[in-house]
């Protein structure tokens, strides 16, 4: 978990890539993380090991990947085929999962309403991810209500397309953002 946590420390935004066309992009610019929110079983492998050889930490939307089982197979799977340095996931049990198998667990977390905040808090504390990511990004008040309740690392994403938004959400208590924003990749903060 030190790894990341240094990596988000000296650069707190996180490459969110849709397309897998756009990981060049993000390999050029200052980003140290990235997180593949697309792919499949037929180019996973190659994904990854492209932005590991470039240095870059990278992060699998396990929930979003393509023809691989979303069980404690296709955790397995990817721990040991693929090794990614972790996964993101809503879904609790593959929190768990992916912790067993040495993979870094992102809980990813919606919030759409204020019930959605308890909900969450109590649902990471009896996971225990690594770290937890609540969408969106700019809902300030419920990263900083989440970042005082938790003992986790806070990454703030979706809908961030401006650095005052980033500034915000940091302030709030997040330690990192992921956006697919291109134009923030490569911001200083």
């Amino acid at each position: 978990m030190k790894f990341l946590i240094e990596d988000l420390k000296s650069y707190p935004v996180i490459a969110a890539i849709r397309d897998i066309e756009k990981v060049d992009d993000a390999l050029k610019e200052r980003v140290k993380t990235i997180f593949l929110l697309t792919g499949s079983i037929f180019d996973i492998r190659y994904v990854v090991n492209h932005i590991k050889k470039a240095g870059r930490r990278v992060f699998i939307h396990f929930d979003l990947l393509d023809g691989i089982s979303k069980d404690s197979v296709g955790i397995r799977y990817i721990a040991e085929e693929i090794k990614p340095d972790g996964i993101i996931t809503t879904r609790t049990n593959l929190v768990s999962s992916a912790k067993s198998e040495g993979l870094f667990a992102i809980q990813r977390i919606f919030i759409v309403d204020s019930q959605a905040i308890d909900t969450a808090i109590k649902a990471i504390n009896q996971v225990n991810p690594d770290a937890v990511e609540i969408l969106p990004g700019i809902v300030y008040e419920a990263i900083n209500k989440i970042s005082r309740s938790i003992h986790y690392p806070l990454i703030a994403g979706g809908l961030i397309h401006e650095k005052e938004q980033v500034d915000e959400a940091l302030k709030a208590g997040a330690m990192a953002i992921s956006t697919s924003e291109e134009k923030l990749w490569n911001e200083v903060f």
